[in-house]
């Protein structure tokens, strides 16, 4: 099971990516096709002294910058580090895909080349946030601005699937993200949801608020393409924030330094449980084929987690009961588009 693994996409490409890519080769026992400027390639694997890990390279004469337009990038750079992944994947030459580059043409080009999961309106990116308890899925969280009823409905639906069959959790809780847990709360488009997820075959425990996310009760949080970035962007901030200001706190006096001395153990713990590198990248759910996009800032832990999760996203063939779960809920979703429209 050979992953296509795009390395030139990211801030700190190719040398994070050769490296994180060794590292699941190597420990992981996971066949990989690094795709790229070659003689780059070749380049960090000398540095690290590899040899026979399980790594082959495809050569691809040009980059998608995370600034082009996605549509454009995937149609005029044929031979893109990022468009040959997904050409080695639609094949049949690879598994699954992973890249940290733009994160809207890998989007553009799980549509586009591998095309949509038979009865999937929109793809959605779904992130695993951690919680007090466990990890939740959270999507959309940027694959779609604008959204209908009907494609949040399919969002908890993929995302239901993706809780059971890739994190094992035997019947997942899915929460519409609002304003507030009364009925009444939220817009047109959450109350229409609402109304579907309800009469629909999955778990559905109704409305939730933005600080239920991290509690641990709620396993899929469903919302559209721009809240869900927000939340995500929030997250990540607040993380930074607060690690900083521990920082500087510890820092300000000796007390403070000899508490952190014996709790760096608990510490430690706690920075592994928030670091989005430990949860490698988000699946792009919904198209025909195996697609992990990461964090643009991605470190080398990161590339690595992110192999193994499109492997193991691969193994777990999650698009089959994807398919089977549209098809068991296609009735309600034809009926929104007739009462939308």
């Amino acid at each position: 099971m050979k992953i296509a693994v795009d390395a030139m996409g990211g801030d700190y490409a190719p040398a994070v990516v050769v490296e994180g890519a060794l590292s699941a080769a190597k420990d992981l026992d996971i066949p990989i096709i690094l795709v790229g400027d070659r003689a780059r390639i070749e380049y960090e694997l000398a540095r690290h002294k590899a040899a026979n890990h399980n790594i082959s390279i495809v050569h691809a004469s040009e980059v998608v910058g995370m600034d082009e337009s996605p549509t454009q990038a995937i149609r005029k750079k044929k031979d893109s580090s990022l468009r040959v992944c997904f050409d080695l994947v639609k094949s049949g030459a690879a598994e699954a895909v992973v890249s940290a580059g733009n994160s809207g043409a890998a989007m553009a080009a799980g549509i586009f080349l591998l095309k949509k999961i038979k009865g999937v309106e929109r793809p959605a990116i779904a992130v695993s946030v951690p919680t007090m308890k466990d990890q939740a899925v959270l999507l959309d969280v940027g694959g779609n601005v604008d959204c209908k009823p009907s494609h949040l409905f399919q969002f908890a639906i993929m995302g239901e699937v993706y809780a059971k069959y890739v994190l094992r959790k035997d019947r997942p809780r899915v929460g519409l993200l609002s304003n507030g847990e009364e009925e009444g709360k939220g817009n047109d488009l959450t109350r229409e949801t609402h109304s579907l997820l309800k009469e629909s075959s999955i778990n559905y425990v109704g409305y939730i608020e933005g600080r239920d996310i991290y509690q641990g009760e709620i396993d899929v949080v469903v919302t559209d393409g721009f809240v869900g970035n927000v939340v995500l962007k929030l997250s990540e901030g607040l993380v930074e924030a607060f690690t900083t200001m521990l920082k500087k706190e510890i820092m300000a006096s000796v007390p403070a330094k000899i508490g952190y001395m014996l709790s760096k153990g608990a510490f430690r713990n706690l920075k592994k449980k928030i670091d989005y590198a430990e949860y490698g990248g988000a699946p792009l759910l919904g198209v025909e084929g195996n697609c992990i996009i990461s964090h643009g800032r991605s470190n080398a832990r990161a590339m690595r987690n992110a192999i193994l999760r499109a492997h193991e996203y691969a193994k777990t063939k999650v698009n089959v009961h994807l398919t089977e779960e549209i098809e068991k809920n296609k009735d309600l979703a034809a009926k929104e588009a007739v009462s939308g429209s």
